[in-house]
Formats: structure tokens, C-alpha cells, sequence
């Protein structure tokens, strides 16, 4: 099965949809390549280069176009075990990057500096989700505060 790397073209035109005016958190889920898989003609290409090393050249590239719109990382980690869902959904980096819009991460997106960025990702993600939340204040307990 080929995992899932880049937003299809339905998926996109669901998320413009959406309300673009208000804050966003995206999830995001990732397995990397064991090496890194770029085209030929890419200079990355001849090296041995892990997919986590790809991905941190992605996220090096890609950390100037992030902070112009807006976006901030507020969650990053190791996700150590699925407790529910399928055991080969396993995921090497999880983490929650927020925005103060949608439009604000579809302007990333269109942010030239940030397309060049995104080789390194192809070449690193072996499957990822990207899962866009409406943020909402935490209460102290389960369902408490969330979304109307």
C-alpha cells in the first residue's frame, strides 16, 4: 500500500470550505522512509540520507515560511505505542502546529520558499495524516469546552 504524503486536490477544496478566518491546530502523524527517496535529479538523491534527516532538512527550509504565517508549533512528540486503532499505524513523529487562520496556513502552502521546502518531505514521509481541528480551551474533564 502506498501511504498517504501530500493533500489530494478533494481534500483541498474541502479544507478552503471550511471557514478560513479563524485559528486552526493541525495534527500531524508521520512515518519516515527508512532512506530517503528523492527524485534523480535532486542533489539528495546520491547521499544515504535517512527519512528523518529529510524531514529535518524539510523542517530547516521550511521554518521561515511557517513563521511569516502565523504558525507555531504547540505540541511535539514520540509516539510510543497505538493503544487503539491499527498496530501498523505506527508513527515515528506526531506534533500540533497551530495558526491564526486557515487562509493563514493556505498563504504557507503558496509561499514559493515553502514549496521548494516540500522535496525534503516527499523524500522523507513514508505515510502521514494531516487532521485539521478547530482549537478550543481544554476543561478539566473529558467533553468539556469542546466545539460546538
Amino acid at each position: 500500500m502506498t501511504g498517504f504524503v501530500d493533500p489530494t486536490r478533494e481534500a483541498m477544496a474541502v479544507f478552503r470550505d471550511l471557514p478560513l478566518d479563524r485559528p486552526i491546530a493541525m495534527i500531524n502523524l508521520l512515518r519516515f522512509r527508512e532512506t530517503a527517496d528523492y527524485p534523480a535529479d535532486h542533489p539528495g538523491h546520491s547521499e544515504a540520507r535517512t527519512g528523518a534527516r529529510a524531514y529535518a532538512a524539510y523542517g530547516r527550509a521550511a521554518a521561515p515560511p511557517f513563521a511569516r504565517s502565523g504558525g507555531r508549533q504547540v505540541w511535539l512528540g514520540r509516539p510510543e505505542q497505538t493503544l487503539i486503532g491499527p498496530a501498523d499505524e505506527a508513527w515515528d513523529l506526531a506534533f500540533i502546529a497551530a495558526y491564526p487562520s486557515g487562509e493563514a496556513f493556505l498563504t504557507m502552502l503558496r509561499d514559493p520558499e515553502y514549496q521548494a521546502a516540500v522535496i525534503h518531505r516527499q523524500a522523507a514521509v513514508a505515510d502521514s495524516r494531516l487532521i485539521r481541528c478547530e482549537p478550543s480551551d481544554a476543561g478539566a474533564g473529558f467533553g468539556e469546552n469542546r466545539p460546538s
